[in-house]
C-alpha cells in the first residue's frame, strides 16, 4: 500500500507542477518575441558580416487606443544573452495599435537607436488571422557612432547596383 502511494505521489506532483507552468499561457495569452542587433556600419539592415546581436538591451511594448492614441497598455523586456526578447501578453488588444519600441542599449559602443528599425507594430488580437499565440516582432536595431574599418568593403558588397560615386558619398 505503501508504493502504491509513494508512486501516486511521484507522478501527480510532477503533473500538478508542469499544469501550473502552462496556466500563465492561457488561450487568450499571446506572446511577443523578437530580437535586438547592433549594425556596425550603419547600414540599417543586419548583415552577417556586421551585425551582433544585444545581450541586456531593453524594449517596451505599447499599445495605443486608436482614436485617442492614449496609451493603455505598457510593459517593458530586456533581452537576454543571444538578444532575445519576449513579452507575454495576457489580454487581447483588438481595437488598439500595439508596436515594440527599443528604449536603451547594453552595449556603450552600440547604443544609438537605428532611425527606421527603432519599433516593430505587432498584431495582439485573436481575430486576426493569425493561428498562433506567437507573434513576431521584427529584429531592432542599435547602430554604432563611428562606423567599423571593414565596412566600405562590405558596403561595396552588398550595394553592387550603385554607381562608384554614390558609394563613396554614403562613407
Amino acid at each position: 500500500m505503501a508504493k502504491l502511494v509513494m508512486l501516486l505521489v511521484l507522478c501527480i506532483l510532477p503533473a500538478i507542477a508542469v499544469a501550473a507552468r502552462r496556466g500563465s499561457i492561457g488561450k487568450n495569452t499571446m506572446v511577443v518575441e523578437g530580437r535586438t542587433y547592433c549594425d556596425t556600419c550603419k547600414f540599417g539592415f543586419e548583415t552577417p558580416e556586421s551585425s551582433y546581436f544585444i545581450p541586456g538591451a531593453t524594449v517596451k511594448l505599447v499599445c495605443k487606443h486608436r482614436q485617442t492614441m492614449e496609451e493603455v497598455y505598457t510593459d517593458v523586456a530586456v533581452s537576454d544573452k543571444k538578444g532575445n526578447y519576449k513579452f507575454v501578453v495576457h489580454d487581447d488588444h483588438k481595437d488598439e495599435m500595439c508596436d515594440v519600441l527599443l528604449v536603451k542599449s547594453s552595449d556603450k559602443s552600440c547604443g544609438k537607436i537605428s532611425v527606421g528599425r527603432e519599433k516593430s507594430r505587432v498584431i495582439l488580437n485573436h481575430y486576426s488571422g493569425i493561428a498562433s499565440q506567437i507573434r513576431h516582432a521584427n529584429n531592432m536595431g542599435f547602430e554604432k557612432d563611428v562606423s567599423d574599418i571593414f565596412c566600405s568593403a562590405l558596403f561595396q558588397k552588398y550595394m553592387v547596383d550603385e554607381d562608384e560615386d554614390d558609394i563613396k558619398s554614403h562613407l
